[in-house]
């Protein structure tokens, strides 16, 4: 039998070809064996069973095969906060906690009412849900398989005060009545173009969900259609808070009518505009 030191070894020396050959071992390696970090690097001659040195070259396997590794180990972390998340639901990215600070930044944190549309794994309104008790969330979604995940996530995370609805963009607040009651509309939505699509690592156009990232020919369909649906939901000076893609910036401030004020952009780690916010006048 192999011991936890031998395997890490072999493992990174097998995906020294990918980006992150030292973080990707530890969390496969701790994925079949059940480990704590803490346990994984303080008895690093624990010797491993022959079903569990199987799973690690398994999942080895399937990473060199494109599989991302969230998908392999089914949890993705996000705002320190661990979500389930599994083929056809999108992978958080840590881009967009900027998102939830500025939700945060804005809020009153009082009982305010926040939506979320397109809310995939539940990440950014279970993270709200946890910062922010008062606050009544509704978080929508078009994917059923997304909407499953998300209720474990919020059931894992003792996120109680999020309702999970499914429907497309502004049709769920529609038959709820939330016509000028929302404080918040909050989005992550599909933003890549079609030929952004086409330019994607296989590895993302091969196994994450087509629907969560393809918006269009343009890449700022839906963009579009929740700024002009949103004022007809939020308060007046009701935030419209959404993520964008790199080289966005420009065409989506044009698309911000007399309906808006405050209008302003936020730039993630990397120094790209990664936010953008709006309020109802």
């Amino acid at each position: 039998m192999s011991t936890l030191q031998e395997l890490f070894r072999r493992g990174t020396s097998l995906l020294e070809g990918v980006p992150h050959p030292y973080l990707e071992t530890k969390l496969l390696l701790l994925k079949c064996t059940s480990l704590t970090e803490e346990q994984l690097f303080s008895s690093p001659e624990k010797s491993i069973s022959r079903k569990e040195e199987r799973c690690f070259f398994q999942l080895i396997s399937k990473r060199l095969a494109g599989y991302p590794v969230p998908y392999l180990t089914g949890k993705k972390e996000f705002w320190s906060l661990s979500f389930k998340v599994f083929p056809g639901v999108f992978i958080p990215r840590p881009e967009t906690e900027l998102i939830v600070e500025k939700v945060l930044e804005f809020s009153s944190g009082k009982e305010e009412t926040l939506v979320e549309i397109g809310t995939g794994c539940g990440n950014i309104a279970i993270s709200l849900a946890r910062e922010s008790p008062p606050a009544r969330i509704l978080a929508t979604d078009i994917s059923r398989k997304a909407l499953k995940a998300a209720k474990m996530n919020a059931l894992e995370n003792n996120a109680g005060n999020v309702t999970f609805v499914w429907g497309s963009l502004f049709s769920p607040l529609k038959k709820l009545d939330l016509k000028d009651r929302c404080d918040f509309i909050i989005s992550n939505p599909p933003y890549l173009s079609e030929r952004e699509w086409q330019e994607l690592d296989r590895e993302i156009r091969d196994h994450e969900s087509r629907k969560a990232l393809l918006a269009g020919k343009t890449g700022l369909e839906f963009i579009k259609k929740l700024i002009r649906g949103a004022p007809l939901f939020l308060r007046p000076k009701g935030y419209l808070l959404l993520e964008i893609g790199e080289g966005q910036l420009k065409k989506v401030l044009r698309l911000f009518d007399s309906r808006w004020m405050d209008i302003a952009s936020f730039r993630d780690l990397r120094g790209i505009p990664r936010v953008v916010a709006g309020r109802k006048k």
